[in-house]
């Protein structure tokens, strides 16, 4: 007799159960299989990305030129934007790897590695899909689909794969957020389960002597997040834990559990070192820059122009998370959070998708309420609403898998119908790419517009995703919906390797290659003593690959005394070399007899300014 295949994978399921070594074999794999599509593949293929990466990538360099760990320095300044963490983290990279793109972010991306495979870990103990209790003979089966699906969908949504895949600071602060989180919970539900275990009759007594080293682990986390970020790296777990507790009415026994004093020391040993010696080298200059505009005044006011309308992260998750976002108002209908009663009686081991619907939440709400916003803030929400959807759509897929019945929920059906129409409307979006590559202004890319048309790699990524449509479309049609999860994850997966990608590396030749053939013309063609200026534009790629200071001028009507200032530094420079685009040239006042262009590369140019012309020609 035929088995059908919900049939066939339950029983792969029991047999990967009964085999740990196998077991552990293929959850490697696959945690291998999600990491290298989503991060690894091609991760250095592509050059720095300005304007935010480079200023990283150079801070590390410098720390291991100079030797100094404290204080991260660009172009010959101090860079307090964030915490040391990150230039740590790059700069062993540069030593075990080398100064290149992929030491810059590689620790990106083993942070987005190192989520996905905690979560993985935690849903695979603690990865009850229903939150009523369940028959004993299935709960194996469900975790392991729990974690199966859970897991890739962390891994494979556009803000994962975006921010773990560039070398800036964010995924690793959601790296370490993210897994404190995940080792709190885990403590969490491990405590009860050590009280049950050790035979107490009463459930809700704590057991004074036992304390999971998970919690501790989220101590060193959190203590590593403020590292990577500054103080939001423990407020928001605060925030998190706080309410999720205090709605569960057990705030102040878990706070015994946790050992909060001596946790606490834990916590302060490991995050506030640095900042100390950061204050004592640069004093009240570290504090007004760090403290002061980059964590007050981005709470409470805009800064570098990054507003943006309050509904502005409903349309971040919505397309950060695509394309399993239009699943999470079911998730989250369907976890009951009102019922606070049944939620209460409910064992630590069940309450992981209430947990993570606080996580959730309290992210979202945060920086919604923040004045400056930026797509990258809500990144630590992602794994949760992973966690969300993957516990929800696992509790569809499990329902026919261990049960056999072919009933589905309307509302599930609704959703999937929903996340065709979703599919769909992204798919056209990119056969109308005429229509709105017009609406992108870069003066880095003056052929944009006709470069990525010829390639039709925006034609590829919607026929990719047409096809994962019609076969979702013949899935609902054969009531096959529960299985829609899979298709989605297929087809988003080959849209990454075959479209995203391709379509990123053609981004980079237009925009990025341009200027470092602009710098190796810089390091070839440079003088002795010869000053670097770039006009009107701050590309800090050209000091990471130049390797030298350049000089950024911006206000046009002063260019010409500023060029003048730098020719009568001493000792006096033979010349000075500019690299700009011709507009900026023009609007720097610099006649066409006054320079002498030396190269040119996309839409820049560089060029030197005599001594000569400097002394007669600039007014």
């Amino acid at each position: 007799m035929k088995l059908r295949l919900n049939s066939v994978i339950h029983n792969i399921f029991l047999k990967i159960q009964k085999q740990p070594i196998l077991a552990w074999i293929i959850s490697i794999l696959w945690l291998l299989i999600l990491g290298s599509v989503a991060y690894l593949w091609q991760l250095g293929n592509i050059g720095l990305v300005d304007e935010t990466e480079p200023l990283f990538a150079e801070a590390a360099r410098q720390m291991t030129l100079t030797g100094d760990w404290i204080t991260p320095y660009f172009n010959g300044e101090t860079r307090f934007d964030k915490p040391p963490l990150i230039y740590w983290c790059m700069a062993i990279c540069y030593k075990i790897f080398g100064v290149n793109e992929w030491s810059v972010r590689l620790p990106s991306a083993l942070s987005a590695i190192a989520i996905t495979a905690l979560a993985f870990y935690v849903l695979l103990n603690y990865g009850y899909s229903n939150f009523y209790s369940e028959k004993q003979q299935n709960i194996t089966t469900k975790k392991w689909v729990s974690a199966f699906i859970g897991s890739a969908l962390i891994s494979l949504n556009p803000e994962m794969i975006g921010w773990g895949r560039i070398g800036v600071s964010d995924m690793v602060l959601s790296g370490c957020m993210c897994s404190a989180l995940l080792a709190f919970f885990y403590g969490y539900a491990e405590t009860e389960k050590h009280n049950l275990l050790a035979g107490r009759e009463d459930e809700n007594k704590t057991n004074k002597s036992f304390t999971s080293p998970w919690y501790w682990a989220f101590y060193v986390l959190s203590g590593l997040a403020v590292l990577a970020k500054g103080p939001v790296g423990i407020v928001l777990p605060v925030l998190i834990i706080s309410s999720f507790l205090l709605y569960l009415g057990n705030f102040k026994q878990v706070l015994q559990e946790m050992k909060i004093i001596r946790g606490t020391i834990l916590f302060l040993a490991i995050a506030v070192p640095w900042y100390i010696l950061a204050i004592i080298a640069n004093g009240q200059d570290f504090i007004n820059s760090f403290f002061g505009y980059h964590n007050v005044e981005r709470f409470t006011n805009v800064v570098n122009y990054h507003s943006a309308p309050w509904y502005f992260y409903f349309l971040v998750v919505l397309l950060g998370f695509a394309p399993w976002s239009v699943y999470l108002p079911l998730a989250i209908n369907r976890l009951s959070f009102w019922k606070r009663s049944i939620w209460q009686r409910q064992p630590r081991s069940h309450q992981l998708r209430l947990f993570a619907l606080f996580w959730f939440a309290n992210i979202f709400i945060f920086f919604t309420i923040a004045v400056t916003k930026l797509p990258s803030y809500i990144l630590p929400l992602m794994p949760a609403a992973g966690i969300l959807v993957g516990l929800q759509l696992s509790s569809e897929f499990e329902n026919k898998t261990t049960t056999g019945t072919n009933k589905t929920s309307k509302s599930f059906t609704i959703t999937n119908w929903i996340n065709v129409a979703f599919c769909a409307i992204l798919a056209s979006s990119l056969f109308i790419s005429p229509l709105w590559l017009t609406l992108i202004e870069d003066p880095s890319m003056p052929n944009l517009e006709q470069t990525v048309l010829r390639s039709n790699v925006l034609y590829i990524g919607g026929g990719i995703l047409t096809t994962m449509v019609l076969f979702e479309v013949i899935l609902l049609l054969f009531k096959k919906g529960r299985w829609l999860w899979s298709v989605n994850l297929i087809g988003f997966a080959i849209f990454v390797i075959i479209a995203i990608l391709p379509a990123l590396s053609l981004v980079d030749q237009m925009r990025q290659l341009p200027l470092r053939e602009i710098a190796q013309t810089v390091i070839t063609s440079r003088q002795t003593n010869e000053p670097i200026v770039m006009l009107g534009l701050k590309k800090p790629s050209l000091v990471f690959y130049t390797q030298k200071k350049i000089n950024y001028l911006y206000e046009s009507p002063l260019v010409l005394k500023q060029l003048k200032a730098l020719a009568e530094t001493e000792p006096k420079p033979p010349s000075i070399l500019i690299i700009g685009t011709m507009a900026k040239f023009q609007e720097a006042k610099l006649a066409d007899n006054q320079y002498q262009i030396i190269d040119k590369a996309g839409a820049y140019q560089v060029a030197r300014l005599s001594q000569q012309v400097m002394a007669t020609g600039l007014k």
